[in-house]
């Protein structure tokens, strides 16, 4: 899968393509991090405190990406950093305890 990844942090896919992510989150407030951690549930699974991996299409990134810029504030030094895995990389995820990746659906470590 080819991704090409603008100026702007915005990733751009073929329509309908799916894309394998890891988002992680440094949000200083409590509210903010509560609600960035709402808002990344209804998008993937958390498998740290502060990592989810996701299975998205390129739109589901962008209404991700949208939302959470109109929670976090870089001021404070809030960061949230998304992880691209191609299909190769996918297969190569080590895991030492933590969740045990799901056999229907995408892999989650």
């Amino acid at each position: 899968m080819s991704v090409e990844i603008s100026g702007i942090g915005i990733v751009f896919l073929k329509e309908g393509r799916h894309m394998y992510l890891v988002v992680s989150y440094d949000i200083h407030d409590d509210k903010r991090r509560n609600r960035v951690h709402k808002l990344l549930k209804n998008f993937g699974e958390r498998i740290q405190f502060s990592v989810f991996e996701c299975d998205l299409t390129k739109e589901e990134l962008l209404r991700m990406q949208h939302a959470l810029n109109r929670i976090i504030k870089e001021e404070d030094q809030d960061s949230v950093r998304f992880y691209h895995l191609c299909d190769s990389c996918q297969r190569k995820i080590d895991r030492i305890g933590g969740i045990i990746p799901r056999e229907d659906g995408p892999v989650v470590v």
